[in-house]
């Protein structure tokens, strides 16, 4: 069934290709299950979001922007858990934890718009029960400017719709989750 999967970020390459670099987690890996602890409390987490760290993007690099996106939730749009924008070129990484409520814990500069259940925080995977494994997106984008003017209030999507016109170059991480992977 993972063969048929479409890949948002593919997809739209073909508008417009990206380069690419590199991004790793001691929390997540690619092509894993995400650990109880990053879930939603539904699944016995803290939705507590995982450690990031990047490298090898451009030089030109301004500032940074970290999304993860579900497209595997049963919506017609998919699922926003994170979108953070405007986080300084001199920082390659986040923190766990990063993702509070409030965005106390992200870098100076670094702004957070709210997810789907319109929290300014990072929400933990919560599959529900009879959708199969769901994809996490976890993306670093290295954007061309140091600061996206963006109305607090956008959402991911209008994010991600800014970044197609200002991103050099993408680093993806695609961990997963089932409702049943901790049962």
């Amino acid at each position: 069934m993972t063969e048929n999967w479409h890949n948002p970020y593919e997809e739209l390459a073909q508008l417009r290709d990206f380069g690419s670099f590199t991004v790793t987690s001691t929390s997540v890996a690619d092509g894993q299950p995400i650990p109880t602890v990053y879930r939603a409390p539904g699944q016995g987490g803290e939705s507590r979001s995982p450690q990031l760290s990047w490298s090898g993007f451009p030089a030109e690099t301004q500032s940074f922007a970290v999304t993860v996106f579900d497209p595997d939730a049963p919506t017609q749009s998919g699922f926003w858990h994170w979108a953070v924008y405007n986080i300084p070129a001199s920082v390659t990484s986040l923190e766990e934890g990063a993702g509070a409520a409030g965005g106390l814990q992200l870098p100076p500069g670094a702004l957070m718009l709210k997810n789907e259940l319109r929290e300014r925080a990072y929400t933990g995977a919560e599959p529900p029960e009879g959708t199969g494994i769901h994809r996490y997106f976890t993306v670093v984008h290295a954007v061309d400017v140091p600061a996206l003017e963006l109305d607090l209030e956008s959402t991911p999507a209008v994010l991600g719709f800014n970044l197609h016109f200002h991103t050099l170059a993408r680093a993806i991480m695609v961990p997963t989750a089932k409702a049943d992977d901790f049962k």
